[in-house]
């Protein structure tokens, strides 16, 4: 059942005229909870909340697979306009962004010169650019993106996601290693086949434990995103048998998704970093998260009960 509905929300992420409908009941469904606004403003607001409770952030205007020229480079300049706006925030605002919103689908090279905008802006303003990771049909063009950001900018201004239910992708970890690359570790959220990845969650938990384990015994910068209990006890233990510095590792977290665990984390000594989403287009993300997890299901329907 839990498999069914997973399956049932992933492919509703991806239907517009679901979309367009939800869109009229956004706050009814209980998608503040995982999406504090659609302004920058609304962004910067929750970031100061979540700072003051001792939490890093990261924002990401949200949105995806434009299909012109013109969105793309105003995702870009939107992207640009963020970051300014961070300028009297807190040093530890760090920027995700989404290569199909700058352009990746319509041209490689359209993409690549939205990025160099971005990063030179962040790189101006001390502020470090993680690209999203996306399906498997972007896998290795972002990939091939964020190598050739690291050329020109360095791998501390740049980092990137894997994602443990794919096959290739303790692979990905070993090629990208001498890069010393900063890299976010998930378990993954798009709907994929079992040609490409693990269908089965165990398995996927234990890729993702190997992948956590390889990168941080080669003391790569290294975000551990994930809200299982059972993954984050497990790499405390790990941290400590091995030694791992602090400094080079944090806890990474969905803005909205178990806040007491978020700051329960930071009580005990641990980073933690928050992923901020805002924007209009926040519906196939909201989607994703409920598909994630049968509790937030429940929250929706409570909300709309309560409606």
């Amino acid at each position: 059942m839990e498999q069914w509905m997973r399956s049932t929300l992933l492919q509703l992420s991806q239907n517009r005229k679901v979309e367009h409908m939800a869109r009229r009941f956004g706050p009814r469904l209980g998608a503040s909870r995982f999406v504090p606004g659609e302004t920058i403003e609304d962004a910067i607001k929750a970031v100061r909340v979540l700072q003051s409770k001792g939490l890093a952030t990261t924002l990401d205007h949200l949105g995806e697979f434009v299909d012109s020229r013109e969105e793309a480079v105003a995702a870009a300049d939107f992207c640009v306009r963020t970051l300014q706006a961070t300028e009297k925030e807190s040093s530890d605002v760090y920027l995700s962004v989404k290569l199909t919103q700058l352009g990746l689908d319509i041209s490689e090279e359209l993409c690549h010169e939205n990025m160099r905008k971005i990063v030179r802006q962040a790189r101006d303003l001390g502020r470090f650019v993680r690209i999203d990771m996306e399906d498997y049909a972007r896998n290795e063009k972002t990939l091939q993106m964020y190598r050739a950001l690291c050329d020109e900018f360095g791998a501390d201004a740049i980092g990137t996601v894997i994602q443990a239910y794919l096959y290739k992708s303790m692979d990905d970890l070993a090629a990208l290693r001498p890069l010393r690359p900063n890299l976010r570790l998930v378990k993954g959220a798009y709907k994929e086949p079992a040609s490409v990845a693990y269908p089965e969650k165990r398995d996927v938990d234990e890729n993702y434990k190997q992948m956590i384990a390889a990168q941080l015994e080669a003391h790569c910068p290294t975000a551990v995103a994930t809200h299982d209990e059972a993954i984050i006890d497990w790499v405390k233990a790990f941290v400590k048998e091995r030694n791992i510095p602090q400094s080079i590792w944090e806890f990474q977290m969905l803005y909205g998704i178990r806040p007491q665990l978020q700051e329960a984390l930071v009580q005990e000594g641990y980073r933690v970093r928050v992923y901020v989403p805002f924007g209009e287009d926040w519906y196939g993300y909201f989607m994703r998260r409920l598909a994630e997890r049968p509790a937030n299901v429940s929250f929706v329907l409570k909300s709309l009960v309560r409606a």
